[in-house]
């Protein structure tokens, strides 16, 4: 593998930085955050690490050469001969170098001396639980150590999807395979567990579920919330540390991940909603006990009034930081903040929250985030944005998800009580099971259908508005509009998309349009618009494109301090296997762009849109994504009506006419 100079010599720089940072603690640019239980003096410098590193290439390395990439900033460190690293390569078609084999699975040793090639084995999938198991056992058994560290790499899917997809079979380890296999190899102990960190170079892995798992395995856990970009962790950064210092402990070697990662986000351009964090495992049942009190709150709550409480329920998850997109063009992680969660949603669970976030607090001993995921705990947890009922049965199937948590959501997709919540109300879950989901539940505790077509009224100033009881608004967690562009001549509807950008007051039912005439444009071409974050103080839109030929959604943020829209990047979004795409792109200067729309016949006897490529253009040095005046024209306006499991109902249509830039407003 041939070795970049430039970036060798950055990388020097980023391990020092790295350990002046582990003396150096405190709140930092990057948002950085720690509680002071690192230590890194914890053992004796002549103690012996291995780090086993589990890469399942997939096509992050097939088309991107992420893994061949991560591999050569491994080999840019020196290591001690009490430091070694062991890891096994697999899972992707092509690998983009001239050591790592195809069709095999490549075992490795990095010491003091270099690389070794120990074996290669007869191909496996690297998303079957035996073929972990078999890597654990080989390490266990070959390269024994004081210290141990594990660390997956690859796309990750939260606490549903799982993590290690093999891009050969689609086959991904999901949470019960980790903990067995681990528990098949290792045992487990409160007291003393196995490894001193498990890590997960990969996508939205840092949930309660994940933590709850391995608890008993390890004494620390580092992976992210949100979706990690392809550049991922700086090998050279954290192993270089461990190299120089290894007395530290699991907490301060999940310091020096966090950090070197931010560093190389900010180099890469990636570091805006990047997070990742570091959670003292042995503090995790103090979080379980907690959750399942909240579980148990929500349920007492949900019991009394159904409907009442999970639309004020959904709203706070709305509102609450979440991970992954969560909206139809992106796909669905259904992973939500469990500390933002718990904070929105004192008003309604006041007993529990505050014990879940203080709980969560202490647990999470380091963090990093960007600056539009600083409202994260370092948690997540399920919540079932999309109403999925196959997500939902993924949720349910894992040993370690919460079981109070499992009756509250079968609830909410079901319509039905389940017997089992009654055994959890009494503190009797260990002897239930919960039962499973039919496919087509029989009913809909909100059934945001009633509100189509609900009627809408013109004020004096010429605004129009909706007006909503409160048994209707107990059935939302969200009322958004969208807007349409009308041609009768061309006989076409064309969608421009969603926005939150009315004037809401829940406590009269009173919802206002606030259209002035402009929508967001991309250097003044109009394109599809989707909301996918509302926070306090800021708001992420996702708009469909193709990126030079590849179709991805671009990320715009909205931020009301300075009252501009900034372009974050485009990513791919959620796959099928429910993980997210790592390749995070920039735009540059002569980038092909190409907007999607979705449009259909005004004259169709049905409703359904398709989507339509509308304009292909270059961008500049500096593209300006602005609210921008849409012109002339007939536009068609909907309130739209969002149950707490992302189903939606529309209003009456408004008609805006604009004749010279004066707006004219009929119902």
């Amino acid at each position: 593998m041939k070795v970049d100079i430039w970036r060798y010599f950055r990388k020097f720089l980023v391990s020092w930085i790295i350990m002046v940072a582990v003396i150096l603690t405190g709140l930092g640019s990057n948002g950085s955050y720690e509680r002071a239980y690192a230590n890194p003096y914890a053992y004796n410098s002549s103690d012996n690490w291995v780090v086993y590193w589990y890469i399942c290439g997939s096509d992050l390395e097939t088309e991107y050469g992420s893994a061949t990439t991560d591999i050569e900033e491994l080999l840019d460190v020196n290591l001690p001969p009490n430091v070694k690293v062991v890891f096994q390569t697999g899972g992707s078609y092509e690998w983009q170098n001239d050591v790592m084999g195809n069709n095999v699975i490549g075992r490795y040793l990095y010491d003091s001396s270099g690389l070794h090639e120990l074996e290669l084995a007869p191909d496996a999938d690297m998303g079957d639980k035996n073929t972990l198991q078999n890597f654990l056992q080989f390490g266990k058994d070959n390269f024994p150590a004081d210290h141990r560290v594990f660390v997956f790499w690859n796309h990750g899917g939260g606490t549903t999807g799982g993590v290690c997809v093999d891009e050969r079979t689609d086959n991904t380890l999901n949470l019960n395979d980790i903990q067995n296999a681990f528990t098949d190899v290792y045992g487990t102990s409160q007291g003393t567990p196995p490894f001193e960190l498990v890590g997960f170079d990969a996508c939205l892995m840092s949930t309660y579920d994940v933590a709850n798992m391995l608890n008993g395995i390890s004494r620390y856990m580092t992976a992210s919330e949100e979706i990690e970009p392809g550049n991922g962790w700086n090998y050279t950064g954290w192993v270089e540390a461990l190299a120089q210092n290894p007395a530290m402990d699991g907490a301060t070697l999940g310091r020096s991940i966090c950090d070197s990662y931010m560093i190389g986000c900010e180099e890469y351009g990636t570091e805006e909603t990047a997070t990742l964090s570091v959670v003292d495992l042995s503090r995790v049942p103090a979080v379980k006990s907690a959750y399942e009190s909240f579980g148990v709150e929500a349920l007492t709550q949900a019991k009394n009034n159904p409907q009442k409480f999970f639309s004020d329920f959904g709203r706070d998850a709305q509102r609450a930081e979440n991970y992954g997109g969560n909206t139809r063009e992106q796909g669905y992680s259904n992973m939500v903040d469990l500390g933002d969660l718990a904070y929105r949603a004192q008003h309604i669970m006041p007993r529990t929250a505050p014990q879940l976030m203080n709980s969560i607090d202490n647990a999470v001993v380091y963090k990093v985030q960007g600056k539009y995921r600083r409202r994260g705990s370092g948690l997540s947890g399920y919540y079932p944005y999309d109403g999925d009922v196959d997500n939902y049965s993924s949720y349910v199937a894992q040993d370690a998800a919460s079981f109070a948590h499992k009756c509250l959501y079968y609830y909410l997709l079901s319509g039905e009580w389940p017997e089992e919540a009654d055994e959890v109300l009494a503190g009797n879950q260990s002897s239930v099971t919960v039962p499973v989901l039919p496919a087509q539940p029989s009913q809909k505790l909100c059934d945001v259908s009633q509100l189509e077509d609900t009627p809408v009224y013109i004020d004096n100033a010429g605004i129009s508005y909706v007006s909503l009881s409160e048994q209707q608004m107990d059935m939302l967690s969200a009322v958004h509009c969208q807007l349409v562009y009308i041609d009768e001549k061309e006989d076409i509807l064309l969608a421009l998309g969603s926005d939150s950008n009315i004037i809401g007051d829940w406590d009269s039912g009173i919802f206002k349009d606030n259209f002035y005439g402009k929508w967001p444009m991309l250097d003044g071409h109009p394109v599809y618009v989707e909301i996918t974050t509302e926070e306090d103080n800021y708001n992420i839109y996702s708009i469909p494109i193709k990126l030079n030929g590849v179709e991805c959604n671009l990320q715009v943020s909205y931020t009301y301090n300075d009252e501009k829209y900034h372009i974050i990047g485009a990513w791919k979004g959620i796959d099928d296997n429910g993980m997210g795409d790592r390749h995070f792109m920039k735009l540059k200067a002569g980038d092909t762009i190409t907007t999607i729309h979705y449009a259909m016949p005004l004259s169709s006897n049905t409703n359904e849109y398709v989507p339509v490529e509308a304009e292909t253009f270059t961008i500049g040095s500096n593209p300006v994504f602005d609210d921008a005046e849409t012109g002339d024209g007939l536009y068609g306006y909907f309130f739209e009506f969002v149950s707490p499991t992302g189903d939606s109902s529309f209003s009456q249509m408004v008609q805006f006419t604009i004749k010279n830039g004066e707006i004219t407003t009929d119902v």
